[in-house]
């Protein structure tokens, strides 16, 4: 016994005296009683109580399993909390006005008090099951897929039959008779992970964003209080999810339920650890009352038809659909991963409007976008529509990989396991850090950087790995993940622990991840700095980037275990393709450059023009005299496949000016009908091109370079890709007028004429035409889609992705399935039997990616 913790009666002592004090904000009732015969007690809190039946409400359970004693410490401390502020803490009367609490602190209260007295391991009830063994495992034996188990001897017996359990039972029968709760909290441990609940289809539900960002939300919450990150995990395809919960069950009717797991043991030191999942936990429960209001018959209903108009380098514009009303406005959320907070930190927008253009964006970089609709007289929000996930396109000098480790090159090595480890590499998971069993165990990665060309400059790289599972991570506060960079070119065996392991790195990457940090179900990023970087480019030679991840390498005395385990996407039980390891970079190919002169240049006078000769300025009766050249770069360079990156006109100058007047020469980039002098003077102006020359910088020097701004170099590629001439027009400006102030400069016929410097490099600039003939049809049980790929030798595959709730627009807007050179795919994790879009887009090297092509599937009746 810990005499720390409170016992089943200190809770409900505790509890009856709360509601002597407090009649206006607490009732208490027993639901039912346990086998054993204690009252499992249910407290209720709003203000005024009285109405609490009447409001939106937030189901609070805990201590389900004997041994998770969180549940039942939280809801004492948290009905403590509310005692002290509610009368002055605004947010809290708020959310207490308008919403109502059901806290059950222990649903379990045999097991509990059996594992408080007898054995602390103990997780199920105390049923006789009548063959010398007890208990149920009350978290199977909801009628939520529950499956028989025979062995009542396992610590998962799920009972004779679904609520076969009193307590299973009683928070049933409340359950039924109470549709207005909204939101259901069930508090477990361990793992400082948040488990939303599922439908055991494996695909994307129109209440799963809701899920996650509560559970973002409550997570921004604990995080404000320790630095604290928990996980958000919905667990693994249907057949390993677990059966008979109640996390299920409630979801089943309607109600957006998740299991919160603290901490990382079931009973840990009180004073420095549950001291620390309580306070942390007390604002996340808050927040999620104040929430129930917003999934009630009160609330707005959900936006539809959220999706993407448009997508650019470093913009999006977002539409979506609403019916007419004047008391409605949208709070739109953006973010750069996944399962993130939607707060005010990350809200780009309060709208009325049905469409939203969010500017000044990375190009290729993930953005994650979420919207709700709000009553402008209540604030109650609407349910959030289905997330957005798109990237935005590469800039036109850059392109684009996403690199994956192949089957062969991505495991673990382990101390311990010295003549397994090659066992470990493409199976189902990496496991890094240290236990009994393992010993020291270190990840291996290895990427294939032979499509990136030698000579690149890497704008960009990030690192992504996704961590499933921290049970085995069993400390707190203890120990750091980091990676490091090995020279592949020194290490014959990547399956050799010792000589992975003794490597001296190249680089640790600068950001390592604390224990407390390490979530699962949020993938991790490591994005590379400017070193690291340039570290990876020197790599490019030799086509290869080998990661070591190393956890911590020894454990304090009385632990087994601190190690983490991430997804590798291979394996039976790896979770597919969009789980792997990758990299993601952006870069520039190696830059060429050219010097084009100029194919003709006049002297244009108001009554003439002298060809072959380039002068600008003023002639005898203070008449404009312009300078106009030309350029054809249409023989040099490819229109379909040059991007120029720079561009620089150099004009020389053969004399400068004797007056003293203030007069200074201009050039602009323009579009010409003719080449006269009224053409000129009602010339097209495109752009000015660099900066203006003044006599002074004409005596100083000869040289004059005229450098390409932006907006100027994206001119020059439309011109380009026109096929039209360039033309440049130098014009003289002055402070008063001027008379005979005529600056000569070199001309198409002199040794250095006029000439252009242009740097770029060459990679397709058009997107490949769309793949056809996209079909679907059901094999197996399975579907599969077929399709004929655009005939071209640019292309390097189709890239197909599904989504339920409307056609993509993006080939990431939804679940990816497949990219390559194939003509069919399997839905392999989808369910048959649910309607959704599918959409293949061609891609080429860039990658630029096609319009896609889109068919609505209408889903298999179930037979």
């Amino acid at each position: 016994m810990k005499i720390q913790y409170a016992s089943y009666q200190d809770t409900i002592d505790f509890l009856q005296q709360s509601m002597s004090e407090h009649p206006h904000l607490i009732r208490l009732q027993s639901i039912g009683e346990t086998w054993e015969g204690r009252p499992i007690m249910l407290v209720t809190v709003s203000l005024d109580v009285t109405y609490a039946d009447d409001k939106p409400a937030l189901l609070y359970t805990g201590s389900i399993h004997a041994r998770e004693w969180i549940g039942n410490e939280l809801a004492i401390k948290f009905i403590q909390y509310v005692i002290d502020n509610y009368r002055f803490n605004p947010k809290l009367q708020t959310a207490l006005t308008r919403n109502t609490l059901y806290m059950v602190p222990c649903l379990n209260p045999d097991g509990f008090e059996y594992s408080r007295n007898h054995f602390s391991f103990w997780r199920k009830n105390r049923r006789n099951n009548g063959d010398g063994s007890f208990g149920v495992d009350l978290n199977r034996n909801f009628d939520a897929k529950f499956m028989r188990n025979q062995n009542t001897q396992s610590n998962t017996y799920g009972g004779p039959h679904a609520f076969s359990e009193p307590e299973t039972s009683a928070i049933r029968d409340f359950v039924e008779n109470h549709d207005n709760i909204r939101i259901a909290l069930d508090y477990h441990s361990q793992g400082n992970v948040f488990f939303p609940a599922h439908k055991f289809n494996h695909e994307v539900e129109i209440e799963g964003t809701d899920l996650n960002v509560l559970c973002a939300n409550m997570n921004n919450e604990i995080k404000k209080v320790t630095g604290r990150q928990y996980g958000i995990h919905r667990g693994k395809p249907p057949a390993q999810l677990i059966h008979g919960s109640g996390r299920e069950y409630y979801y089943r009717k309607g109600i957006i339920a998740t299991v919160v797991e603290v901490g990382t043991r079931n009973i840990p030191d009180y004073m420095k650890n549950m001291a620390q999942s309580v306070a942390e936990n007390i604002p996340a429960v808050a927040y999620a009352l104040s929430e129930a209001i917003n999934y009630s018959p009160l609330a707005p209903s959900r936006v539809t038809q959220f999706t993407i108009k448009h997508v650019g380098h470093d913009n999006v514009e977002l539409e979506w659909e609403y019916q007419e009303r004047d008391d409605i406005y949208f709070e739109v959320y953006r973010s750069e991963h996944n399962k993130a907070p939607c707060t005010e930190e990350n809200l780009v927008a309060i709208t009325k409007s049905l469409s939203f253009v969010d500017a000044q964006l990375k190009s290729g970089h993930f953005y994650f976008y979420n919207i709700r609709a709000v009553d402008k007289v209540t604030k109650i929000k609407s349910p959030f529509s289905p997330e957005l996930r798109l990237k935005t396109t590469l800039a036109d000098n850059q392109c684009g990989r996403t690199l994956f480790p192949a089957r062969e090159h991505v495991g673990y090595l382990s101390q311990n396991y010295l003549s397994k480890n090659k066992e470990h590499f493409g199976y189902n998971s990496m496991f890094i850090g240290v236990d009994k069993n393992r010993g020291v165990s270190i990840g291996v990665v290895a990427f294939d950087l032979s499509t990136i060309p030698d000579g690149s400059h890497i704008e960009t790289a990030q690192l992504f790995l996704y961590p499933m599972n921290r049970v085995a991570a069993k400390i707190e506060k203890y120990g750091e993940w980091s990676i490091s960079i090995l020279d592949a070119s020194l290490i014959d065996d990547i399956y050799d622990f010792a000589k992975i392991h003794d490597a001296k790195p190249l680089h640790t990457l600068g950001q390592t991840i604390e224990s407390d940090k390490m979530t699962q179900g949020i993938w991790l990023r490591w994005a590379l700095n400017g070193v690291e970087r340039t570290l990876l480019e020197s790599l490019l030679g030799q086509k290869t980037l080998l990661l070591r991840i190393q956890g911590p390498q020894t454990l304090p005395i009385g632990n087994d275990s601190q190690v983490m385990q991430f997804d590798i996407g291979y394996g039976t039980f790896g979770s597919g393709l969009h789980y792997r390891p990758n990299l993601e970079l952006i870069y520039q190919l190696p830059e060429l450059a050219s010097t084009v002169s100029a194919s003709s240049c006049n002297t244009i006078y108001q009554d003439k023009v002298v060809a072959d000769k380039l002068s600008s300025g003023f002639d005898a009766d203070g008449e404009i005299v312009y300078g106009q050249l030309a350029f054809e770069l249409n023989e040099c360079f490819d229109p379909q496949r040059t991007v120029f990156t720079s561009a620089c006109l150099t004009l020389y100058s053969t004399n400068s000016l004797s007056s003293a007047k203030d007069v200074r020469f201009t050039v602009e980039l323009v579009e010409l009908k003719d080449v006269d002098f009224k053409h000129v003077k009602q010339r097209q102006k495109i752009e000015y091109i660099g900066y203006e020359v003044s006599n002074e910088q004409l005596k100083e020097r000869t040289a004059h370079n005229f450098i390409f701004d932006s907006y100027s170099l994206k001119e020059l590629a439309r011109l380009h890709k026109a096929q039209t001439p360039l033309y440049f027009i130098i014009r003289a400006t002055a402070e008063s007028q001027a008379r005979n102030a005529l600056v000569n400069w070199r001309d198409c016929q002199d040794e250095q004429p006029a000439q252009l410097h242009v740097e770029y490099i060459e990679r397709r600039i058009e997107a490949l035409p769309a793949p056809t003939h996209l079909q679907t049809q059901v094999e197996n049980g399975v579907v599969k889609l077929t399709w004929l790929n655009t005939d071209s030798s640019d292309l390097v595959g189709s890239f197909v992705v599904r989504n339920r709730f409307h056609p993509p627009r993006s080939p990431f807007d939804g679940v990816k399935l497949y990219g390559g050179q194939d003509q069919y795919t399997l839905d392999n994790f989808g369910n048959a039997d649910i309607a959704k879009y599918y959409a293949v887009f061609s891609y080429d090297h860039v990658p630029n990616y096609s319009q896609p092509t889109v068919i609505y599937y209408p889903g298999r009746a179930e037979s």
